[in-house]
């Protein structure tokens, strides 16, 4: 770190200290304090949106109404992958195995998913699993199970990478789910082209115990328009998004969701590389009087949208972390079985043959509790409850696994010569994080 850089940081600390302080209070000076931290902090951001990418309305569907997915015509949970999810899930994992696993370090350390691997991925038709055959898609029904087994195979071979790949995939689904005609008529035909916009979910806050029904990020209503303000963290490739869904609360009416285009003025970003998925390039992304007209509104921000799309992203999460313990799964068998102390495999001491029972046990669990979330979001009834469990299963019993993944390698587990190590950090994020994608 350079003197420039720690002298910027000691200032950013002494004006916080400053701003917190009793004194700011018995000046009457809070507010212009304030203002001065922010304008100190706000220097660290940079515009959004590199490309400025242009988003142009096309013609629809015909018929002038927003075309949607219809429920699954099958009200039985069966676990049994059509020919198509069997195809699909078989693709993504080659993809995973001969494509992301081996980048995965390196894009880990760079903090930043290589161009050519996301636009390989983006071939794979991952933006067209939410979206109708009538605008470009792949699919006739919903299909949450589909998209929630492509996010557990890619991230079979790096979640980060998954991440980063899934990001604008979650963007198309949104709109697909909740758009109306003209939203999907602009943003939808660039996310199912072979030029795939940048995209996320931008929901979480940089604040300890985040809550999702209560933002900090506002949007007020402004004549005609919406005026955004606030911090979002965890954004995949947060600065160079071409497009954001953001969750901000509406005065007086509740949270409501955002499209919100790269090059609006306001909007800035920065990198902000987290403990794990840390090939995902994720970025805090600030709301500086954001402008936007009424039509930016999704959903016209009935509480249901927002509370649904809460439950999906929380739902693609679980995914991620059912391919991440499989990895941990699939690695650490042949490891005990291969690794000789005292005279015979690891494998054969009780120890760690029940440590490895354990996690194939947990691992069931945590894809049964996802997978039947998934089917009953497919089939249209309510899946709060479901999506519930499984993310408590999920973000317990997945940490626990890469606690146990690295304990089971010993000090081997705790370098990066081994891929354990970074499972571990990942999976860390699923109990943590909001937003980003969704299924």
């Amino acid at each position: 770190m350079s003197v420039a850089d720690r002298s910027m940081g000691l200032g950013l600390r002494a004006l916080g200290r400053f701003a917190g302080s009793d004194l700011v209070d018995r000046l009457g000076i809070r507010k212009q304090a304030e203002g001065v931290v922010y304008r100190a902090t706000r220097d660290g951001f940079k515009a959004v949106g590199a490309a400025n990418r242009i988003f142009r309305q096309v013609r629809g569907n015909g018929n002038g109404r927003a075309a949607r997915l219809r429920p699954s015509a099958s009200g039985v949970f069966d676990l049994t992958p059509t020919d198509e999810q069997q195809m699909l899930q078989e693709a993504f994992r080659d993809f995973a195995a001969e494509r992301l696993r081996p980048a995965a370090l390196r894009a880990d350390e760079a903090t930043a998913a290589p161009r050519e691997l996301l636009d390989q991925a983006n071939e794979l038709g991952l933006t067209m699993l939410g979206v109708p055959e009538e605008l470009g898609g792949a699919v006739s029904e919903r299909s949450t199970v589909t998209a929630v087994l492509a996010a557990e195979a890619l991230a079979h071979g790096d979640m980060g990478l998954a991440v980063a790949a899934l990001a604008p995939a979650g963007v198309a689904t949104a709109l697909s789910l909740w758009g109306d005609a003209d939203q999907q008529a602009t943003y939808l035909p660039p996310l199912v082209s072979e030029d795939v916009p940048a995209a996320a979910l931008a929901l979480m806050e940089p604040r300890a115990l985040f809550d999702p029904f209560a933002l900090r990020t506002t949007a007020r209503i402004d004549g005609a328009d919406y005026v955004l303000d606030g911090v979002k963290s965890l954004v995949p490739r947060a600065t160079e998004a071409d497009l954001l869904v953001v969750a901000a609360e509406i005065a007086g009416h509740g949270p409501g969701l955002f499209l919100v285009e790269g090059g609006t003025p306001g909007l800035l970003a920065k990198p902000a590389p987290a403990m794990g998925v840390r090939a995902a390039a994720t970025g805090e992304v600030l709301l500086d009087g954001v402008r936007l007209p009424a039509r930016a509104l999704i959903g016209d921000g009935a509480p249901e949208v927002y509370a649904e799309c809460v439950r999906r992203a929380r739902l693609a999460w679980c995914a991620l972390a059912v391919g991440t313990a499989r990895a941990v799964l699939d690695y650490v068998i042949p490891y005990v079985n291969e690794r000789v102390a005292f005279g015979e495999p690891i494998s054969h001491r009780q120890a760690v043959a029940f440590t490895i029972s354990n996690i194939a046990i947990e691992l069931d669990g945590m894809r049964l509790a996802t997978l039947r979330a998934a089917s009953r979001a497919d089939m249209g009834k309510d899946f709060g409850r479901e999506v519930a469990l499984a993310r408590q299963l999920c973000s317990e019993k997945g940490a626990a696994i890469g606690s146990d993944g690295v304990q089971l390698l010993g000090g081997h587990g705790y370098i990066k010569e081994h891929p354990v190590e970074r499972w571990y950090r990942d999976l860390r994020a699923v109990g943590l994080a909001e937003g980003a994608l969704l299924v």
